[in-house]
């Protein structure tokens, strides 16, 4: 794993360790919960630039990187969201993958009946966000392969973590008029990112994009 600087909300910077290989981050205890709203965006934009299907992970040699401790598999919840992650007995932290930590920061939702179904009207396979396996929209709304169900990034979330930046860089100028979803669906490049890489991995080159715009 390599080691990446991030900026905290009220202690010094924290390193937290990173494996693009394996589409996951390693947190220290509470390391996750000390982001600042910059650093959750820098850690997005690093997952959506490092994103592929992510390779088969022998879940039971994790070892905590502190004590050498076998990690143990852990489900958890954020409001109505799942998700999973491998902690270290020994209250060290934990190992999270790049899909989980989203669902974690309630950056990720499940879609609707209605907005599966619009999605039908345009498409007949996606790429599931989770996993990567192509997901048969005619036949169903859940990956046969990994049982994620068809999600998106919300972009809501994404949009007022710009906000919070751009009011703490000049306390006033407002976000751009158009929403984050109304700007990546204007972009010629979005029907094209849906389609081959999903949803999620749609959303977070859309946030990259509206970032540039925004210069932050």
């Amino acid at each position: 794993m390599e080691t990446m600087t991030l900026a905290a909300n009220v202690t010094a910077p924290i390193d937290i360790d990173v494996c693009a290989d394996c589409q996951a981050f390693w947190f220290d205890k509470y390391e996750s919960l000390k982001l600042a709203p910059a650093s959750t965006l820098q850690l997005m934009k690093f997952i959506g630039d490092h994103t592929t299907r992510a390779k088969e992970l022998n879940t039971e040699q994790l070892r905590c990187p502190r004590c050498t401790t076998v990690l143990k598999a852990t489900t958890d919840m954020q409001r109505d969201t799942r998700f999973n992650y491998w902690r270290c007995p020994q209250d060290h932290g934990r190992f999270i993958r790049f899909f989980d930590f989203l669902r974690e920061k309630n950056f990720i939702r499940t879609l609707s009946g209605h907005e599966v179904n619009q999605l039908r009207e345009s498409m007949q396979t996606l790429n599931c966000s989770n996993c990567g396996a192509p997901i048969d929209l005619a036949a169903s709304s859940v990956c046969a392969h990994c049982g994620s169900p068809i999600s998106m990034l919300d972009m809501k979330q994404g949009q007022q973590l710009v906000a919070q930046l751009k009011q703490a860089a000049d306390g006033v100028r407002p976000v751009e008029p158009a929403t984050l979803l109304e700007f990546a669906e204007s972009h010629p490049d979005w029907q094209n990112d849906v389609h081959s890489a999903g949803l999620v991995q749609a959303g977070l080159n859309a946030l990259a994009r509206w970032l540039e715009k925004s210069k932050l």
